[in-house]
């Protein structure tokens, strides 16, 4: 048998055996992270009603992909950001989960269309883990906006100090009415959730 046989043998294997391993552990790890992550809103003194989390993403136009899940959804009050999905991705390698923080976004004030934005972090070294600057590139305006915000760059440096790891996409979704900050899951620092929260203030405000 050629190998090229050998590995599409191996894989189809993996797949048919790994996946609905992993299926079956998402099943019971995502109510406990839902729930971990509830009790983490709360403390940090964050208002929210929890949303019907099969039904609410498509309303919103949510289209998750084959492989990806919505596990939680949750509706803020008195905040910028309107809405936070935790939803999951499984593979073969295992289940991934991530945060989206979904702002209401009035895409007619701009003259030019939102362009996704993201945040590259600056090590020391190549090599470096240590974090010593962060910047915004994509869209031209609000990447120029954030970047001379020094307040949100000292909040997400201050994270990293504490071992905060991931990143921040800025995604426009005019199609929904909505703009979505993506991060992978974790118990999100305070200080992250302001910065994201001021992002959120700019996006509102058509910059």
């Amino acid at each position: 048998m050629e190998w090229p046989k050998i590995a599409t043998t191996i894989l189809a294997f993996l797949t048919a055996f790994l996946l609905p391993f992993f299926l079956s552990k998402r099943k019971k790890q995502a109510p406990k992270k839902i729930q971990e992550f509830s009790e983490h809103l709360l403390g940090m003194g964050v208002k929210f009603d929890e949303l019907d989390k099969k039904n609410e993403p498509e309303k919103l136009g949510i289209k998750l992909s084959m492989g990806q899940k919505p596990e939680g959804l949750f509706a803020l009050k008195d905040r910028n950001i309107d809405l936070i999905l935790v939803f999951s991705v499984s593979s073969q390698y295992g289940v991934n989960y991530f945060i989206e923080y979904l702002v209401k976004s009035n895409f007619d004030l701009r003259k030019e269309p939102l362009r996704k934005t993201k945040m590259e972090k600056k090590k020391n070294s190549i090599f470096g883990k240590e974090v010593v600057d962060i910047v915004w590139k994509g869209d031209r305006y609000l990447s120029q906006r954030l970047n001379m915000d020094y307040e949100i760059k000292h909040k997400l440096m201050q994270a990293f100090s504490n071992k905060f790891k991931g990143g921040i996409v800025i995604t426009p979704d005019p199609k929904h009415g909505y703009t979505r900050i993506k991060t992978n899951y974790s118990q999100v620092p305070h200080e992250v959730f302001g910065a994201i929260d001021s992002i959120a203030r700019y996006i509102k405000s058509g910059i």
